[in-house]
């Protein structure tokens, strides 16, 4: 069977009750433990719900807090679902996505998803690439993988491996580099809103223009903020999120794909007639996830994009059908992902230039904030929310509507 014709067990049958999140700031000092614990004890306060009947946790296969540290700070008495997905930013989404499948199978009733970093330069407290700070800087002469092509010649960093997937785009399509700047831009303007970001300052195309080059054509601006911080997030069941304090914000769809794309560009940008027969990345997993929900990308009113760089936005909204291939420079050039006027605003709490970088999961509080009504860049009625992970790495994204 296509992906498409597989049977659904989400849609409708899993909510969103609560949401929490730790201040986000560079050096706090503070255990990944210790931020975790209190952004999921703040989820379960915004839902009205006992922390100790969390009966699920879900979290990124690369999170340091293991579960049997939550289940003992947080005294859970009886945990009957753990699972990790993979990836870094590729689990944005994919943690609620993961969550919603456990409560919506019956694996479990109540199931928190979260991140906890400690990702501040001073934060590091160990040699394993994972454990804080960056692990790139870490990698010293122990290269393996696909990284043994890339760091000889330079390419260490994810800044890097992003800076040559949008010098090919801008080769392919004549996208501008000042496009990518126009959303870092409206990313900032929309945080300079926003009393949980760290970057409150709006900046115009010049201040982007003057701001030091990472990799050309990635500006310091543009790049997701390195930072602490923890998200939690609580999914259950409709019929108990409807008996919680908060609005219940349904998850319709969830979906998760990989491809090759994150090494093969040419594959991600092949634009013969091939390409059409080719769903690598978020074409994949927006053909299940709209497949899914019964709806399309113009039934989307507000979309949290994974922006590890800026530059990311454009790409998927290319990837998850909101434009044609080529077409997102020019998408944002035209303002539509900007609040208030915008027909699409993207990442209306800052995004990870703006608000803070917990590797997107941030970005999941932001779009129940959307449904429920309560964001400070709110678009008016919004409905339907779209969360997305890293279109580079292994992914998911999930549609969220109002309950």
């Amino acid at each position: 069977m296509s992906a498409p014709d597989r049977i659904d067990v989400v849609s409708g049958r899993s909510a969103i009750a609560g949401i929490g999140e730790t201040v986000y700031g560079k050096n706090l000092g503070r255990s990944e433990l210790d931020l975790a614990c209190e952004a999921i004890v703040a989820a379960c306060a915004d839902a009205g719900f006992p922390v100790q009947e969390v009966d699920g946790i879900v979290s990124y296969h690369i999170e340091q807090v293991s579960e049997e540290a939550i289940v003992h700070a947080l005294g859970l008495e009886n945990c009957s679902f753990m699972a990790r997905t993979t990836s870094g930013g590729g689990g944005a989404a994919s943690v609620v996505g993961l969550a919603a499948v456990a409560v919506a199978s019956g694996q479990a009733e109540s199931v928190i998803a979260f991140r906890a970093r400690n990702r501040s330069k001073g934060a590091s407290y160990g040699g394993d690439p994972n454990q804080g700070g960056r692990p790139w800087e870490k990698a010293g002469r122990a290269v393996s993988g696909g990284n043994q092509w890339h760091h000889p010649f330079g390419v260490a960093s994810p800044t890097h491996e992003m800076a040559l997937i949008a010098r090919r785009h801008m080769a392919l399509f004549g996208t501008t580099a000042e496009q990518f700047g126009t959303q870092s831009v409206a990313q900032r303007f929309h945080a300079s809103h926003n009393p949980r970001a760290i970057m409150r300052t709006p900046i115009t195309l010049d201040d982007w223009h003057n701001a030091r080059m990472i990799a050309d054509p990635i500006r310091l601006v543009d790049c997701s903020l390195e930072n602490d911080g923890a998200t939690a997030i609580l999914v259950t069941t409709p019929e108990r999120a409807r008996d919680l304090p908060q609005p219940p914000v349904t998850v319709l769809a969830q979906a998760m794909g990989a491809g090759p794309i994150h090494v093969a560009l040419a594959d991600y940008f092949r634009t013969s007639s091939s390409f059409d027969e080719r769903d690598f990345a978020g074409r994949h997993i927006a053909r299940q996830l709209f497949a899914r929900a019964g709806c399309t990308p113009a039934d989307v009113d507000v979309a949290a994009i994974f922006d590890h760089f800026t530059m990311a936005v454009p790409l998927s909204l290319e990837q998850y059908g909101f434009c044609g291939l080529g077409e997102g420079g020019p998408m944002i050039e035209s303002g539509a992902t900007r609040w208030p006027d915008g027909a699409l605003p993207v990442n209306t709490h800052g995004g990870s230039n703006g608000e803070g970088f917990i590797h997107g999961a941030n970005h999941v509080p932001e779009a129940v904030r959307q449904i429920r009504g309560t964001s400070t860049c709110q678009v008016a009625g919004a409905e339907v929310a779209l969360v997305t992970g890293a279109i580079s790495d292994p992914a998911g994204a999930v549609l969220l509507g109002r309950g």
